[in-house]
């Protein structure tokens, strides 16, 4: 059972005058900067409320090949491969070109760790609320009308 949603955020939903504070972290991550890449091409998926995975295909990299940083929340993974081929090609149609792609984290997102499987680079993402900006329930307070006080 594939425990995956995908999610289509638009810029117009976004702007809803009912999503006060909406938390902007898909919308900031789906946006390339300007000049960047689609290289490689990349799936944002939701596990549930906090978790996400950021899944990158890069098939013919090796966990040597890759590097990931994060830096007041921008995430970054670069690859580059030896420049002297191993082989000698007759056609060669997996590309192995050098690459850098950023994205941009919301403040409370944190990296969790990496993967490298089947040619798919998996970086786990956790969406960590702080307590003062959890949902809290509001008490209401009902004040009696002065002629009713003694």
């Amino acid at each position: 059972m594939d425990n995956t949603r995908r999610i289509n955020v638009t810029t117009e939903s976004l702007n809803d005058p009912f999503l006060i504070g909406f938390d902007r972290m898909i919308e900031r991550m789906r946006v390339p900067p300007v000049g960047q890449s689609a290289y490689p091409p990349y799936n944002i998926i939701k596990i549930d409320e906090t978790q996400y995975e950021l899944q990158l295909a890069i098939a013919g990299f090796t966990f040597d090949d890759l590097d990931i940083e994060v830096k007041e929340g921008v995430l970054t993974v670069r690859g580059s491969q030896e420049t002297v081929p191993k082989y000698d090609y007759i056609h060669r149609g997996i590309s192995g070109r050098a690459f850098t792609r950023v994205f941009t984290l919301s403040d409370t997102v944190v990296v969790n760790g990496a993967e490298l499987l089947d040619g798919i680079l998996t970086v786990k993402l956790e969406n960590v609320i702080p307590e003062a900006k959890k949902a809290r329930k509001i008490e209401i307070y009902q004040r009696q009308p002065e002629l009713l006080k003694g």
